[in-house]
């Protein structure tokens, strides 16, 4: 097999570009940028660890060679040992091999299950095919879910699926709509393909736009603002894109692009209902992130909050000030003061943006002083008047801790159980925590880099109570690192989802295909699958019924009623934000209390938020509980000014 391809942008360039990159990026001994993209080494003071083998795949350990070692030193001979494994690996993944491993997988779950108690830890109780990988997703305030991701390349889990060194038709993006409300199965799904773009690569090949490793929030009219993408090659070159999913009509619309390309940013929507763009891979390649802040819509056009306002021909604007991170995918909060606080993974890269002064200032740096590659951050519940205060855990795999910002000081919380990355932290209706997912590193679940074996404690969920302590929990079927999602659907159970290696690694038919998926002109492969985990509150006794709730805008501070036939399981009332997520980044999640104000028969009154700085505008999941904690199914209700 040749190493010059015969053009950029065919399969055969983008498998062997994916070896090399996976070659010289792959191994424990690394610390990895998105994609798996090297961007350092560990060091150790350990003088035997100087110049013992580093590498855990056995594959690569057998092409180390010693000539190698002594010429070249460790390090670069073991780049050298990479290349001619990936090479040397290139071929298939038997379907026996994905089908022993689903099958123990399953026999693992239902053993190690049987002793977590339902009512106590929750169950995983379903599981199934999806068309998509799931990368991205967002529970739309139409209770659909979206799942949107890319063209697959490759479906070896040895190997790297998505096209991100591939140029042209091949790289491509993908999307669904999931109806929970319609079970599993195809007529459970819906394709909804992004514009056709013709990316400037050029090779004036248009295609669905390949928006993946984006980032994206909500505006305040419930549609999706999905910024940047893959432009392709040098290790992943960001977009440019600016794309709005609206989810009353189901259709995508491209706005003018941003005004550098961005690959892996996060996006956050503020108390004025503007989203604000951080971070990422300029349009010149891995290596170059961007500090250039924009905001969408740009300040000269209005803030849509109707489900008929969809923002056309809306550009982005430049926010007066930068955001210097030097790692991509900062975690981003509006907290209760109005302004956005940006986490960033690097200890000393923690700012507070002003949206209003368009200023930034510094934070505190994080105290433990290490780098945290993507784990997952939640703004937590401050009652009625919206969250104050952030908690940072995950991202760092020998590290368990979690710390909390609060009142511009960090404190430490008691920790997890042990250190894990790619982890999914979710905020649950009774104001609980919950993390679900995780991985070794990046595309290392244990057992070196490309190897889909996992441990099987990555698959294992854990549970913070009210006193902030941890808990282990059930494990999930697949283990789901790299790409994971997860989030709460209305009726509270939560659905988790994503990591295409793994979905590869263990799909019962790799070629399967269904032909008559709507919106779609031809067959679909069933790519992904999704896992359906119910927390113990859905097993702890009746639950509160919500029947009527406000379908109009509630205004901040006003009064609403609601009713309900069961008044007396109904204790109090809570709004929980829809989540959207990518890589661990979950700017969205937001858990606020509400007062309640009077209570007669069956119809109960709340007072909604105090004002934006507390809930952003937009639209909310109103769960109504019990004095247990226990949920009801939630009613969609839209909190901005009212006409």
């Amino acid at each position: 097999m040749s190493l010059s391809p015969p053009r950029p942008g065919r399969r055969v360039a983008a498998v062997l570009a994916t070896a090399v990159v996976c070659a010289l990026t792959a191994g424990p001994a690394a610390a990895h940028g998105p994609g798996g993209h090297e961007t350092g080494h560990e060091t150790t003071d350990d003088p035997a660890a100087a110049v013992a083998p580093k590498v855990a795949d056995p594959r690569v350990l057998a092409e180390l060679r010693d000539d190698e070692v002594a010429a070249l030193g460790q390090e670069h001979a073991e780049e050298h040992a990479r290349l001619r494994a990936a090479v040397r690996g290139i071929g298939d993944y038997p379907q026996t091999t994905r089908t022993n491993r689903l099958n123990a997988l399953t026999a693992s779950q239902t053993t190690h299950n049987k002793g977590f108690a339902a009512a106590t830890f929750g169950a995983f109780n379903q599981y199934f095919p999806s068309p998509d990988f799931g990368d991205h997703i967002a529970l739309l305030p139409t209770g659909k879910v979206l799942l949107f991701s890319f063209e697959r390349i490759e479906t070896n889990p040895e190997k790297e699926p998505a096209p991100t060194q591939t140029t042209g038709t091949e790289n491509a993006g993908r999307a669904f709509l999931w109806d929970p409300a319609k079970g599993y199965g195809k007529d459970a799904y819906k394709q909804v393909t992004p514009p056709v773009v013709d990316m400037p690569d050029g090779l004036n090949q248009p295609r669905p736009a390949p928006f993946f490793c984006a980032g994206h929030s909500f505006l305040p009219n419930g549609m999706l603002g999905v910024f940047g993408g893959n432009l392709g090659g040098n290790g992943g070159t960001g977009a440019k894109l600016s794309l709005i999913f609206d989810p009353w009509t189901e259709t995508w619309t491209r706005n003018p692009d941003m005004s550098v390309g961005r690959w892996y940013p996060s996006v956050v929507t503020g108390a004025d209902g503007r989203q604000l763009i951080m971070s990422g891979q300029s349009e010149l390649g891995w290596g170059t992130p961007t500090p250039v802040v924009e905001r969408f819509p740009a300040k000269s056009h209005p803030v849509p909050s109707l489900k008929t306002d969809t923002p056309k021909n809306t550009p982005v604007d430049r926010f007066k000030v930068n955001a210097p991170f030097t790692l991509d995918y900062p975690h981003l909060f509006s907290l209760n003061d109005g302004n956005v606080y940006a986490f960033g993974r690097q200890a000393a890269e923690q700012w507070k943006f002003d949206p209003v002064a368009e200023s930034r200032s510094d934070l505190t740096p994080r105290p433990d002083g290490r780098k945290r590659n993507y784990g997952s951050a939640v703004p937590l519940p401050g009652g009625v008047n919206g969250p104050d205060s952030a908690l940072v855990l995950g991202g760092d795999r020998d590290n368990p801790s979690t710390l909390r910002f609060s009142n511009g000081a960090w404190t430490a919380e008691k920790p997890r159980a042990f250190g894990r990355t790619q982890d999914d932290t979710l905020l649950l209706p009774n104001g609980r925590l919950m993390t679900v997912n995780g991985a070794y590193d990046i595309r290392d679940y244990g057992n070196g880099p490309y190897n889909p074996n996992a441990d099987l404690k990555y698959r294992q969920i854990e549970l913070r109570d009210d006193q902030g302590n941890w808990q282990l929990g059930p494990v999930q079927r697949l283990p789901r690192g790299y790409h994971s999602n997860a989030v709460v659907l209305p009726d509270g159970r939560v659905m988790v989802t994503g990591d295409e290696l793994q979905q590869l690694a263990n799909n019962p038919d790799i070629n399967g295909t269904v032909s008559d998926v709507p919106g779609t002109t031809g067959p679909v492969t069933m790519n992904g699958t999704i896992e359906i985990y119910e927390p113990a509150y859905l097993h702890q006794g009746d639950r509160p019924l919500l029947d009527r709730a406000p379908t109009g805008p509630i205004g901040y501070d006003r009064t609403f009623q609601v009713t309900t036939g069961t008044p007396g399981l109904a204790a109090k009332a809570v709004l929980l934000s829809p989540t959207t997520s990518t890589h661990s980044v979950n700017t969205s999640q937001r858990h606020i209390d509400l007062r309640l104000t009077s209570r007669a028969g069956n119809r109960l009154e709340f007072q909604a938020p105090p004002d934006a700085k507390a809930a952003p505008p937009g639209w909310y999941m109103l769960f109504l509980l019990n004095d247990q904690g226990v949920p009801s199914v939630a009613k969609w209700v839209q909190l901005g000014p009212t006409t």
